[in-house]
């Protein structure tokens, strides 16, 4: 199983540009995968593992992220979700860097909490916490514009689940922030953005505060709707984001 799960590994490695992978050891894996819906109709994603997980110290628990993407990458194809925002980041990185990433797909554009799309990557989560060694304690949450959205929605209908959160040019229910208040949160977005309004982050953000929750925000000025690049090309957000613990148990 391990030998067929490189193999898969390797070829969508190759399509998304990664360094031809030598030996697993050295650097994490893009891998094809497929889950069932209730129907029986079978919806792919892509799955990244990190080098730390092929070669695991024993006992070592590693972190995972549920990336949302934007409307733009909608489809069941299972692939293009994975080439844009976190997984250009990945793939760059794809020899350090440290936690498991599920790129989940929308095939309905609805990233909201409860909508068929958002709970097929919750079931992404849970099925891979009892296969892989993940920290269940550092599992995050981020999105981009739709995905934004949906950072913000299963942030407010899964709050004891998530460690933290990063939605980027999204907007959510401000009446919803007491719910997830303690989840330490990253929020970005560019001043420009035609597309999704920059007071949608502000709104949240504001709220947050007015509840006493100590959210992080980066406003890009003269940015327009893409201020993904931005977001997940900067350093600190993982070092930030890789510090976050939940301290609560399910």
């Amino acid at each position: 199983m391990a030998i067929q799960q490189t193999i898969f590994g390797l070829t969508l490695a190759a399509l998304l540009g990664v360094s031809t992978v030598t030996n697993a050891g050295e650097t994490g894996i893009f891998e094809d995968r497929v889950i069932k819906d209730a129907d029986g109709t079978e919806a792919k994603y892509v799955l990244f593992t990190p080098a730390a997980a092929i070669n695991p110290a024993e006992g070592k628990k590693i972190p995972l992220i549920l990336f949302l993407h934007g409307s733009g990458e909608t489809g069941t194809d299972g692939k293009k979700q994975a080439t844009v925002g976190l997984g250009s980041v990945v793939k760059k990185q794809a020899a350090s860097f440290p936690a498991y990433v599920i790129f989940a797909q929308s095939h309905k554009r609805n990233w909201r909490a409860g909508s068929p799309d958002a709970n097929r990557a919750l079931r992404m989560v849970d099925e891979l916490c009892k296969a892989a060694p993940i920290d269940t304690n550092r599992i995050y949450l981020t999105g981009l514009s739709m995905g934004g959205y949906g950072t913000w929605s299963l942030a407010a209908a899964e709050p004891k689940r998530w460690a933290a959160i990063v939605p980027v040019c999204g907007g959510g229910n401000p009446s919803d922030v007491a719910k997830f208040k303690n989840i330490p949160c990253w929020c970005f977005h560019g001043d420009k953005d035609s597309a999704v309004k920059v007071e949608k982050s502000r709104e949240m953000i504001d709220a947050l505060k007015k509840v006493e929750a100590e959210p992080k925000y980066t406003e890009y000025p003269g940015i327009g709707h893409n201020s993904w690049d931005k977001a997940y090309g900067t350093p600190e957000l993982f070092t930030w984001l890789f510090e976050q613990k939940r301290t609560e148990l399910k």
